[in-house]
């Protein structure tokens, strides 16, 4: 099993290394004879919180005799091991191929992890993603996963949003629907989404984060969380392989998580005051979704 202390150059702390217990009963989904729900609107509408760090049970209390644990670093191995174990609070879908789940610790309003299944799933991605055929896969499902964000993001910001006003208007116009071809474009969601991988990842599993670009959470909490989606950290899927001599490869040699503290959305340099800038990120978080 992978060290679970944190290191320097890790992009979380300790505490959201908290492993992962895999269900001794599956999880029971109920077949519904109307449309199916959306996941998002069943488990994402609500506001996301920082929860309550826990560590898995220990192998010889009664209760987790008969559970697999995947502990510390190798948390996310329980997804890719047995998804359907898990509810839809936690894992969106799943195939045969891939494992799409919430982040635990989101560090946006919306933020998904794309977990591929596949046995070059435990090596460091610099050296997975050289493989073609793995690349040209996980950047695939990483495009899938980006417009089921994009559809998630329209549906809860939407009605803020100034450029979505048009559309908002028609799909509320009484008589019969308007055809989606026939709809206003509105706004450009996908613009808003940011995907990657950290070139230091803190967990052993491959995994692509996929997330809006609000930095809008509570589990917000650190500079270097901040620092890791917002510097060369996060190395776009489309990006691999990187040559020899790209600085990527070295992050510590770097300072990606060192650097000054600048608002994504104005530029406004907080040097490393990091409470200054999670208040002003509060301050942005409302203008952007007037946009």
């Amino acid at each position: 099993m992978a060290d679970a202390a944190e290191g320097p150059n890790d992009a979380i702390t300790e505490d959201e290394m908290t492993g992962t217990v895999i269900p001794n009963k599956p999880y029971k989904r109920h077949a519904s004879p109307t449309t199916p729900k959306n996941a998002f609107t069943e488990l994402m509408s609500k506001k996301p919180h920082a929860p309550t760090p826990s560590r898995p049970a220990a192998a010889s209390s009664p209760s987790s005799s008969a559970r697999t644990v995947f502990s510390g670093r190798d948390g996310l191995g329980a997804y890719t091991a047995d998804p359907a174990a898990f509810p839809p609070s936690r894992v969106i879908y799943h195939t045969d191929t891939s494992v799409v789940i919430n982040d635990l610790y989101p560090k946006s309003s919306v933020h998904l992890l794309l977990l591929p299944r596949s046995p070059l799933n435990q090596l460091h991605p610099f050296d997975a993603l050289a493989d073609p055929a793995f690349r040209a896969s996980v950047l695939a499902e990483t495009q899938k996963v980006r417009g089921l964000l994009a559809r998630e993001l329209r549906r809860r910001y939407a009605r803020f949003s100034a450029l979505d006003r048009a559309r908002c208007a028609a799909l509320d116009a009484d008589g019969p629907p308007t055809p989606a071809a026939a709809l206003p474009p509105g706004r450009d969601w996908a613009a808003d989404i940011i995907s990657g991988i950290h070139a230091h990842p803190s967990m052993a599993h491959l995994h692509v984060h996929v997330l809006s670009r609000d930095m809008h959470s509570p589990c917000m909490r650190h500079p270097r969380h901040y620092e890791s989606f917002n510097s060369p950290f996060l190395v776009p899927v489309e990006d691999f392989p990187l040559a020899p001599d790209d600085p990527r490869r070295h992050p510590a040699r770097s300072g990606f998580l060192d650097r000054d503290l600048k608002c994504w959305r104005c530029g406004k340099n907080f040097g490393r005051a990091f409470k200054r800038l999670k208040e002003h990120l509060e301050e942005e978080f409302e203008a952007w979704k007037r946009v």
